[in-house]
């Protein structure tokens, strides 16, 4: 529990209670709740974004850094005042406190002669979103609050368009006064109730959709009771409406739903296939499957993505290829493996393209599963190393997809909803999983090449090694469940054909 001293707001917990008052509850007295601690990939983003923050000072150039430990908030608001008084053009990380709220600043800049300041909130994002602007509006209200005239803000968000080795253009800064002074006529009101709410014992919120918007709240498996298997939410993408207007209509799980009920051909199959608690294929996956025909090459990339680029021609966010793996298949069903990894900071990719070319020489169809992924990274490899445009254009037009041959033609009850690789698999090739591997998902490998890469010399040469062996084994493990599943397919496709 915190003490009441701790009592206050900051404009992170104040963006945590506009979106609801009980998650602002327990963010402030059970500041060392599990569901607290950032998994890796939003660890990821806090880092990232903390870089971003660091360059952008670069580009509203000549200010003070009040250069504090983040929790010494009083000793930062004094540092604040004493760095105004110098009258600099800017300060970075300017520290307020008024109505029992803290602001902290990204950028503070000064107005030409003297007219005022304007606060420039930094994002690590490649757009403005509207969620934004709650965050600027309490800084503006604070810094009101505190006597300072603040005249305008800016949201300076990163610039998709951007291309390295040119980052003159990094960021975009977007006038966004009018949002803010609009937003602020509710602020007063808002920040005193979150302030009662404080105070008091734990309020009592409904669940609703504000439970995951703008963000997932860290609590919600607190509010939310858990589903029953197969409820209808985990019908095929559907629509958050139409799952609310089911459960009005009495319809909580699959097997509620009337038979004569007006589905799609996914959801149809789905309903079929948890009513009779058996696997449901249709007589078009045969077809489906023709295209899959040896020569093949199996092909699975990993990625990195850095908000700050720092490859020639590479975009903030851009998904950039550095490994991937091939498994080949002959005429004669004989396997081959193929497979590439980038090591060190150095630009992997027109090694990785040499690579890639080879490895699916020969091949008269590429199979992927979620083709439209393996496309573009190889679209942004024909863009980058033009001397092999013209063979790795060759591959993207061979990619074929595994997936809408299982989505369109197969359903077990154990996918649950999903036509993720990693949830069909285990269905229709039990006993090959991911639970063996020290890596066993794509986000996390994908931060474990960002460490094998860029941050290479905090690594011993042992860890090196392991590191790099568990990356390959695990992108092995996509590429190879790709075979195992077409081969699975082919039976079952085989298999219906004998009882007819």
């Amino acid at each position: 529990m915190a003490d009441a001293s701790a009592l206050h707001l900051s404009k992170s917990r104040f963006v945590a209670g506009v979106q609801c008052h009980k998650q602002l509850w327990w963010r402030v007295h059970e500041p060392d709740a599990l569901e607290l601690v950032p998994e890796p990939g939003l660890r990821n983003r806090f880092d990232q974004g903390a870089e971003v923050g660091r360059v952008a000072r670069g580009y509203v150039p000549g200010g003070e850094l009040i250069d504090l430990p983040f929790h010494q908030y009083d000793n930062k608001v004094a540092a604040t005042r004493d760095a105004l008084r110098r009258d600099p053009p800017a300060v970075y990380e300017a520290t307020f406190l008024a109505d029992d709220t803290y602001a902290q600043v990204d950028i503070l800049e000064r107005e030409p002669h003297g007219s005022g300041y304007r606060v420039i909130e930094v994002k690590a994002t490649n757009r403005l979103k509207g969620e934004h602007i709650p965050d600027v509006a309490i800084q503006v209200h604070v810094l009101r609050k505190s006597g300072l005239p603040v005249t305008g803000a800016d949201i300076m968000h990163l610039n998709r368009d951007c291309r390295f080795p040119d980052l003159d253009n990094l960021f975009i800064r977007e006038d966004v006064t009018a949002l803010v002074e609009g937003y602020l006529l509710g602020v007063p009101e808002e920040v005193a109730a979150q302030l009662r709410t404080l105070q008091g014992p734990i309020p009592r919120v409904s669940i609703g959709e504000h439970c995951t918007r703008p963000h997932q709240c860290p609590f919600i498996d607190r509010c939310w009771p858990p589903l029953p298997d197969h409820h209808v939410s985990s019908l095929y993408r559907i629509d958050r409406a139409k799952v609310l207007e089911y459960e009005a209509d009495g319809y909580a799980t699959m097997l509620d739903l009337p038979s004569d009920l007006e589905l799609s051909a996914i959801h149809s199959r789905q309903v079929k296939a948890v009513t009779t608690g058996s696997m449901v294929m249709e007589s078009g996956l045969a077809a489906a499957l023709e295209e899959f025909t040896a020569p093949l090459a199996y092909l699975d990339f990993e990625t990195i993505s850095l908000a700050i680029p720092r490859w020639n021609g590479c975009r903030p966010w851009e998904n950039v290829p550095v490994q991937f793996s091939c498994h080949t298949e002959g005429r004669g069903s004989l396997l081959h493996h193929y497979e590439w990894i980038a090591d060190g900071a150095e630009d992997p990719r027109p090694a990785l393209a040499r690579a890639l070319v080879e490895a699916c020489a020969g091949a008269r169809r590429v199979v992927a599963y979620h083709a439209s992924f393996e496309r573009e990274c190889i679209r942004h490899l024909e863009a980058l190393v033009p001397t092999l445009a013209r063979p790795l254009a060759r591959i993207r037009e061979k990619l074929i997809d595994l997936l809408p041959a299982v989505r369109n033609h197969i359903y077990h009850p154990d996918f649950d909803g999903s036509f993720g690789l990693k949830r069909v698999l285990p269905p229709l090739v039990p006993g090959l999983t991911y639970g063996d591997l020290q890596i066993n998902d794509g986000e996390i490998a994908s931060l474990e090449l960002m460490r094998l890469l860029l941050r290479r010399d905090e690594l011993r040469d042992a860890e090196r090694t392991q590191l790099r062996r568990a990356l390959l084994a695990y992108c092995e493990r996509d590429s190879w469940a790709m075979v195992k599943l077409l081969e699975r397919l082919r039976a079952l496709v085989g298999a219906q054909l004998e009882l007819f």
